[in-house]
């Protein structure tokens, strides 16, 4: 049985590494162990699981049902020791991570380095991209991701407020004045970014939702650069709280027709469903305990103004991604 599982380990591996030599340099064994181990399990399975050429590999129809199954196993079996381990009081193991590299940068990394110092024993691995990651296959504990998520076999739990706020440096609301309606966007430069360069602006204004179309001289496909531009005073910007949160506390940036947002996207913290080790159960805590005070608080204050009471995080709930 022991044999069996170091196969799926090392199945599960191969998977997410890309190939069989980046697995055994991952798993500090050789490329020669590793593909005899592959090669044992697809012989007791009487099934080809992957795929594989020269330049690429993927994994075969009963492959990737079989890598599904393997990934809920492994996990189960992480569980278990790690519940074990609970008992006895340990807190050790990996906590990997997932975010966007803008809030990893502003927002996870204080939260990881409270956290290493309070339990110094367990390690922290870090995936920063604006990828959606397959969190079983890449073995991630917990993922921030906004926005509300469909159905799946994942869990999740809203721990933040999130909304879009158009703003601008005071240095362009000094020489073009403040627009106080939409109507006014029109003689504006308003900042368009993103991977679609998408340039129809919606808001949220007494229960209503306007969409408006913007113009002006910039454009750029890379969210961070539009960012650096707005703070120069280049132009208005319509970006989410989070992204510009230390911007707006600083002064360099300031709020315009702050009752005029975009349609909320809450933060959410994502995880594989099943028994959560205590590192994952703990860096929960941290992060519900201290995102209020690290966090943009005008997200807390204007969901207490619209909802008329403090916010508070809702309980556990079955919703989206299946990565």
């Amino acid at each position: 049985m022991l044999d069996n599982l170091q196969e799926l380990e090392i199945f599960g591996r191969v998977v997410s590494a890309g190939s069989m030599s980046a697995a055994a340099r991952e798993l500090d064994l050789s490329l020669a162990v590793v593909s005899k181990r592959v090669a044992a399990l697809e012989q007791r399975l009487g099934a080809r699981l992957l795929q594989r050429t020269t330049r690429r590999q993927s994994l075969t129809p009963e492959g990737e049902v079989f890598h599904e199954h393997c990934m809920r196993i492994l996990a189960e079996v992480a569980g278990a020791e790690a519940s074990m381990l609970d008992q006895r009081g340990a807190m050790t193991g990996l906590l990997t991570l997932t975010a966007t590299p803008a809030f990893g940068r502003q927002y996870l990394a204080p939260l990881v380095s409270e956290f290493q110092a309070e339990h110094p024993a367990v390690s922290v691995r870090l995936l920063l991209t604006d990828d959606v990651v397959d969190l079983v296959a890449h073995r991630v504990s917990l993922a921030f991701r906004f926005g509300v998520l469909a159905d799946s076999s994942m869990k999740a739990r809203r721990v933040a407020p999130n909304f879009r706020v158009l703003c601008a440096a005071p240095s362009y609301l000094h020489r073009h004045g403040t627009p106080t309606s939409l109507d006014d966007l029109a003689r504006h430069t308003c900042i368009v970014f993103g991977a679609s360069l998408e340039d129809t602006w919606v808001f949220r204004h007494d229960g209503k939702t306007t969409s408006v179309r913007v113009k002006g001289r910039l454009s750029v496909n890379d969210g961070e650069v539009a960012q650096a531009l707005a703070v120069d005073g280049a132009g208005l910007i319509y970006k989410s709280v989070w992204e510009i949160g230390a911007h707006l506390r600083a002064g360099r940036l300031v709020p315009v027709m702050t009752d005029h947002v975009g349609p909320s996207k809450p933060l959410q913290l994502v995880f594989p469903g099943g028994l959560l080790p205590t590192r994952v159960r703990r860096f929960i805590d941290l992060t519900l305990e201290r995102l209020p005070a690290i966090g943009p608080s005008l997200a807390w204050q204007s969901e207490a103004a619209r909802s008329g009471e403090a916010y508070s995080g809702l309980p556990l709930s079955k919703t989206s991604s299946t990565r």
